[in-house]
């Protein structure tokens, strides 16, 4: 066994692995896109054995660009793309379907169902969470409902449900070990978050038997070992985390009141509030940050369900960009005198909206508007989405006061983009040197359980920002663009409450 950990970290477009050495320094990369699909508006849906595939080649790749083999590795840490629901054979392995993601809003009818019975403030005050199709439950319930024999074969012990991160155990333990960890069963609809296990009354409401869930631990904990046949030896998987909480570990913030925001697909902001359960007032959820040797810590998250997704958008959809990085620079351009406002809802808007039956909208559009208006209406909705969490954050908590804003994920490359989001916070952005901070914090797990990487006190003395981006607009302007954009907001929405 050597020094070196494995991250891997499944996302909602790519597979990606980076080996990073006992000083995290990256050693060594392997990336890979997959197909997304949409078989009607709304749904959203990958192919279970293209995340296994794309999983399993960028290992391959990662440690042959670090020169290393299997045996140098002292640990595999993974993190993954969070409320993706899957379900499968116990028996043979197969998928019953594809994995239906979290974006997906086929569930949203169930859902308001849910709310109608009275059963919001319950599981409110279990999970943290809102009922909504964002979570797993209630795409399990859909799978075993819609998919031919499932629910019988579910009731007789034959199906499993995971989250990416069990899939993929399941899949590199060679079928022995199905589990996850607490901040994934955090996302579920069914996991008590105060009493730290599965509740009987959620599964109930759900329809989704016991028998079906996997064993739940600590974060940092031994997950198994991987099938010698796939990497040539056995690789012990010794740490687990959803993504956002893998970036909030990554970023160092192990301290109450400490702020992260990840801008990936989506984007996820993250307030560490410690030992405390905090229930928000303002639409945004309570969930556990992480789970180290028994003791849960707690936070608040905002979830925006498009923010990279945007500039996918304008490469993919309007073709007005060939590459990502290329947004910035064209949004830079854009007519100062035009007031263009993009409210992304392509699947619904997130927190502290949640409206799933919101779908995008622009507003201000004139004969002038053209490419660089809509690159900056684009990351400008990022920027303001931000705000709204933030400024719902600080309502809901006092320790949240004057936050410094830690930010992960490709859309921080943008100069331009972090130097709006400092603009339109009225706060400071901080940029770590270490910009894969969703993998650093699973390898981190990793390392930490298999006594190569620090513990909590010294890990954090060792984060350092590469540039703090602070506020250079003046009240009155920052004033005027939120006003515009809760407009923007306000004739998005399809419920007023």
């Amino acid at each position: 066994m050597g020094g070196y950990v494995l991250a891997i970290d499944q996302g909602t477009t790519s597979s990606r692995a980076i080996v990073f050495d006992d000083r995290a320094h990256v050693m060594g990369v392997g990336q890979l896109e997959f197909q997304q699909h949409f078989p009607r508006s709304g749904w959203v849906e990958h192919n279970p054995e293209d995340l296994w595939r794309t999983t399993v080649e960028t290992v391959r790749r990662a440690l042959a660009e670090a020169r290393l083999s299997a045996t140098d590795l002292a640990g595999i840490g993974i993190t993954n793309q969070r409320e993706t629901a899957l379900v499968w054979d116990r028996h043979t392995g197969e998928p019953i379907h594809n994995a239906i993601v979290w974006q997906d809003r086929r569930t949203a009818r169930l859902c308001e169902r849910l709310i109608k019975e009275g059963n919001a403030e319950p599981v409110a005050e279990k999970t943290g969470l809102l009922i909504d199709s964002y979570f797993s439950g209630t795409k399990v319930n859909w799978l075993l409902d819609n998919v031919e024999g499932a629910r019988a074969r579910a009731e007789a012990g034959d199906l499993l449900f995971g989250t990416v991160d069990t899939w993929l155990i399941w899949k590199l333990t060679g079928g022995r070990v199905h589990a996850t960890d607490a901040t994934n069963a955090a996302r579920t609809l069914m996991f008590d978050i105060r009493r730290n296990e599965w509740d009987d009354d959620l599964l109930a409401m759900l329809g989704v038997p016991r028998s079906m869930l996997p064993e739940v631990k600590d974060s940092a904990a031994e997950f198994g070992e991987t099938d010698p046949a796939i990497f040539g030896t056995a690789i012990p998987i010794r740490g687990v985390a959803g993504d956002q909480h893998a970036a909030t570990l990554g970023q160092a913030c192990f301290t109450p009141g400490m702020v992260k925001s990840t801008y990936g697909t989506g984007c996820f902001a993250v307030l560490n509030t410690g030992d405390e359960f905090v229930r928000s007032k303002n639409k945004l959820l309570t969930t556990i940050a992480y789970r180290l040797d028994g003791r849960t810590t707690y936070a608040i998250e905002g979830s925006i369900f498009v923010a990279g997704a945007a500039v996918q958008w304008l490469r993919d959809g309007l073709k007005m960009i060939d590459r990502a990085e290329e947004s910035g620079e064209l949004a830079g351009r854009a007519d100062a005198g035009q007031d263009v406002y993009l409210v992304p809802a392509f699947t619904g808007l997130g927190a502290p909206w949640w409206d799933s039956d919101a779908r995008g909208a622009l507003f201000g559009l004139t004969r002038a508007t053209g490419p660089a208006e809509l690159a900056r209406a684009a990351l400008e909705s990022v920027c303001f989405q931000t705000a709204d969490l933030i400024s719902a954050m600080q309502r809901d908590w006092q320790g949240a006061d004057d936050p410094v804003l830690r930010v992960d994920g490709g859309m921080v490359a943008s100069d331009w983009t972090m130097q709006r989001l400092a603009d339109l916070l009225d706060a400071p952005v901080d940029r770590p040197v270490v910009l894969e901070t969703t993998a650093l914090g699973a390898a981190w797990l990793a390392g930490r359980q298999a006594g190569v990487w620090p513990h909590e006190e010294e890990f954090a003395k060792a984060w350092r920002p590469e540039r703090r981006f602070t506020p250079q607009i003046s009240e009155d302007v920052r004033t005027e663009k939120l006003a515009g954009w809760r407009d923007a907001v306000r004739r998005t929405l399809t419920r007023q409450d």
